[in-house]
């Protein structure tokens, strides 16, 4: 029997587990998953929806509506300023504006041509618009200069022309304003002048009153579209503030009384050959500026034509040794001090001797000639005046100086006014007894000596100067300025002598101011012939004056003259200016002579 063949067993290898077949998808699973995947997403999207309409709305639409906003500054109109009865002096006068954005400008040089056709007449260089209206950075170097001005104050047909241009949509054509003085340089020196660019006062009243006669811009905020919608939305945000325009600054000053005076300054300086000139009329019991011109004057309307040194108020900012002038103050102190009457007498010599100068008379006197005090100031006698002031000594001297307000600022009004200056007695030389009694070594300016009288003939008061009687508001409400400042400086009594003393002036015989006598009228005043301070010396020329007042009995005003001029006194230069100016002040005013007869003056007891 046949044994069983034994089987062979084969091996089956098996699979590794990462071989395995892979399982089925679970797409329950996989839906899950992308359900929570998208309510996450819409949660999210939800929170940040409920943001912005609940906590981030307002923000984005205040940012929305402010790149909308357009604030658009109305200008505010500049007051005018008046002579004392309301008539126009300087006003403003409606104009354009011409700005440009170059980086729109295609054609610089065309755009230039074009535009220097128009305003050339305004002083505009076409080399300054190529420049303005080329592409350009601004100082840091980075940002695009997007607005340049091209011209101010051009009359608004100019601007019409200007809006033709093909270039019109590169420019901006605005509201601007000029001030127009319709006397050309009347009273300029006093009213000063505005910068072109921002009308903003820089001279005389213009800058005093800058203030009150600017005003206060307003605003028109309103909502504009973009793209197509470029302009103001009908529905949009609307907010006007308007403009509240400047006030009106009045005078003291006469329009007809001022063009009279100044125009004579102005004809007899030139003939002259004057380098400065003034004039002042003042109401004696007021003390209101009625009058005050300057010489040279000036173009207002366009002062960068003229010097400098032009565009000052002479008047109150030009100093000079007043000379024989100053003897008013020595004699009225004598009288207040109880050291002469107007009976006195003074012994008076050829010459007098003060330190290291020796000062005379013109013509000298007769050593031990006795004069009387009317005698001296008719005569302008430097030795018999030194010989007074002895007698009151340099303290008291000084102390009615300041009194009579040298050495300080009136206050009359006008920015830049120059104190003058005085010389303290313990700074006094050994010639200071001599020089100062007599106007010398003295600084004033024509307004102080202006006061000085003006106390003389108000009865010893020293009132304050002033240039402005009132502010009127564009309502129509009325300020007046704080009430002038006042001080006693004499007695009535001792100030009526000194001014009947004065009259021997233009009545004695052999008087320095015959020349200031106006017929039918009392006339006190004093001639005076100094100099001018300059660099620490004396400029060539003399400084000549005449202060005085009328009717002297019951004076109603005072006129002060000064020049100074290559060579001439105050009897002869300034003494007939000073008639003519007394004359139309009293006949425009209606004051009449009193009727009363001169004083009987003597120069010799």
């Amino acid at each position: 029997m046949r044994k069983p063949r034994k089987q062979s067993r084969v091996r089956v290898p098996r699979l590794p587990h990462t071989s395995r077949a892979p399982k089925l998808a679970e797409p329950r699973r996989r839906l899950r998953l992308a359900t929570v995947l998208a309510l996450l997403m819409f949660a999210a999207i939800a929170i940040r929806l409920v943001q912005l309409q609940l906590t981030d709305a307002s923000a984005y639409a205040a940012q929305g509506l402010k790149a909308r906003l357009v604030h658009d500054i109305l200008p505010a109109s500049r007051g005018a300023i008046l002579d004392r009865n309301g008539k126009i002096i300087v006003h403003s006068v409606e104009t354009r504006y011409v700005a440009a954005d170059p980086q729109v400008i295609k054609d610089p040089e065309k755009a230039a041509d074009d535009l220097f056709a128009i305003l050339a007449d305004y002083g505009v260089l076409r080399s300054d618009l190529v420049r303005k209206l080329t592409p350009h950075k601004g100082a840091d170097g980075k940002t695009d200069i997007r607005f340049e001005y091209v011209a101010h104050q051009i009359s608004i047909e100019d601007s019409e022309r200007i809006a033709k241009l093909s270039i019109a949509g590169a420019l901006e054509i605005g509201r601007d304003e000029r001030r127009h003085v319709p006397g050309y340089d009347f009273a300029s020196n006093v009213v000063g002048y505005t910068s072109k660019s921002d009308l903003s006062g820089q001279l005389g009243i213009e800058k005093a009153y800058d203030a009150q006669l600017r005003g206060i811009d307003g605003m028109h905020t309103y909502e504009r579209g973009q793209g197509d919608l470029n302009k103001p939305l009908p529905q949009g945000v609307q907010e006007l503030k308007p403009a509240r325009p400047g006030s009106s600054v009045e005078l003291t000053i006469d329009n007809d009384l001022q063009f009279l005076v100044q125009k004579s300054l102005g004809d007899r300086m030139a003939a002259l050959g004057a380098s400065f000139g003034t004039a002042i009329v003042l109401d004696s019991r007021t003390m209101e500026v009625m009058a005050m011109a300057s010489y040279p004057s000036f173009a207002a309307n366009d002062p960068g034509k003229s010097d400098p040194e032009d565009l000052k108020d002479q008047c109150t900012a030009t100093v000079f040794d007043p000379g024989s002038i100053h003897k008013a103050i020595i004699m009225g102190a004598a009288l207040q001090e109880g050291l002469i009457t107007p009976s006195s007498t003074i012994t008076v010599n050829s010459k007098v001797k003060k330190g290291d100068t020796t000062y005379t008379d013109h013509p000298p006197q007769k050593d031990g000639t006795a004069m009387t005090i009317p005698g001296i100031l008719a005569l302008s006698s430097n030795v018999g005046t030194i010989a007074v002031a002895d007698m009151l000594g340099k303290d008291k001297l000084y102390e009615y100086q300041r009194k009579f307000g040298l050495g300080q600022r009136t206050g009359v009004g006008l920015p830049n006014e120059s104190p003058g200056q005085l010389l303290p007695p313990a700074e006094w030389t050994g010639s200071s007894p001599g020089s100062i009694p007599i106007g010398n070594g003295v600084a004033t300016t024509a307004i102080q000596m202006a006061a000085v009288y003006g106390a003389i003939a108000n009865d010893g008061l020293w009132v304050q100067p002033t240039l402005v009687r009132k502010i009127i508001a564009p309502d129509g409400k009325e300020t007046r300025p704080p009430a002038p400042a006042t001080r006693r400086v004499m007695d009535p009594v001792y100030a009526q002598q000194l001014r009947t003393m004065l009259e021997g002036v233009t009545t004695l015989d052999d008087a320095t101011g015959h020349q200031a006598a106006i017929p039918g009228y009392r006339i006190a005043g004093k001639t005076g012939t100094s100099k001018l301070p300059k660099d620490g010396g004396y400029a060539p020329g003399d400084v000549v004056s005449f202060i005085g007042m009328a009717p002297a009995e019951a004076p109603r005003y005072v006129v002060a003259v000064t020049a100074h001029v290559p060579g001439g006194a105050g009897g002869s230069v300034a003494a007939p200016l000073f008639k003519d100016m007394m004359a139309v002040t009293l006949s425009s005013f209606g004051v009449a002579p009193t009727g009363t007869e001169p004083p009987k003056l003597t120069i010799y007891p």
